[in-house]
């Protein structure tokens, strides 16, 4: 249990004192980037799967 606390203890530290926090504008900037990122990956990958349904359909009914 004493070394659970002493990683506890070291840990919070290690957060509170040598961790660089950016500022607030700065992650609302990344998060709107990371949002708009996914859902551009999102749309991408819904239209391929889209054109590789409808093709694959295309394919086995001229068969």
């Amino acid at each position: 249990m004493e070394k659970f606390t002493s990683f506890l203890k070291a840990s919070w530290e290690e957060i509170t004192q040598h961790v660089t926090w950016p500022p607030f504008n700065e992650l609302q900037a990344n998060t709107t980037l990371v949002l708009v990122g996914s859902l551009i990956f999102a749309f991408v990958v819904g239209v391929m799967d889209f054109v590789f349904e409808n093709a694959l359909k295309l394919f086995y009914q001229s068969f």
